[in-house]
């Protein structure tokens, strides 16, 4: 299944394929250019997938890729551009805030303090949650599924990032992270659970 708002995108490629298709009946060379966009299209429609996780419990990853960091209440992902981009909804909670802010487009691995994301507040019954998105070198659109004043249920869509980025989820006080570093996670899996009240 192709990503929401991505279909043009995942299939560009498609009607220069076709073209170069028909170019080979004219001349043979023509069948390099053809393999090369066959390739390119393969790899759109492999990027912007959208594949069905199993959703575990606790507050689980927003995102497929590889955990940056991990500390006491926030965790940070990168996606490669052979990660899922679509991302998910931590836990339950409502939309109460959404900014979109302008930035460059550094690699998602390193700083990314001046880089364009989208902030996402999300109240829930844990505490506020924070949810960032972030543009990398290749990611030049944050596509959102939601909106202010959504209530969204856990495992749900948010969005897509188109191309290698990243994502960075702060959680409250009442969360504990069991995610370790350099570990590979995808979106659904557990990455903190809720601490026990006394």
């Amino acid at each position: 299944m192709i990503a929401k708002k991505c279909i043009h995108i995942a299939l560009f490629p498609l009607p220069f394929l076709i073209l170069s298709l028909l170019f080979i009946h004219f001349h043979h060379l023509a069948i390099i250019p053809f393999f090369l966009l066959l390739l390119l299209q393969i790899f759109f429609l492999y990027f912007f997938r959208d594949v069905e996780r199993h959703i575990e419990d606790g507050i689980i990853s927003p995102a497929d890729g590889k955990i940056l960091y991990a500390g006491r209440h926030s965790v940070s992902i990168f996606m490669s551009i052979f990660d899922m981009h679509v991302n998910l909804m931590p836990y339950d909670g409502k939309i109460v805030s959404m900014k979109h802010i302008y930035g460059s487009h550094r690699p998602a691995y390193g700083n990314v303090e001046k880089n364009e994301r989208m902030e996402i507040e999300i109240e829930s019954d844990i505490g506020r949650i924070k949810l960032i998105q972030i543009a990398g070198v290749f990611a030049r659109r944050i596509v959102p599924y939601i909106k202010e004043g959504d209530f969204v249920k856990k495992g749900e869509k948010i969005g897509i990032i188109r191309f290698g980025s990243r994502v960075e989820i702060i959680l409250p006080e009442s969360c504990h992270v069991v995610a370790g570093e350099g570990k590979k996670i995808k979106a659904g899996e557990k990455i903190a659970e809720i601490k026990q009240q006394n």
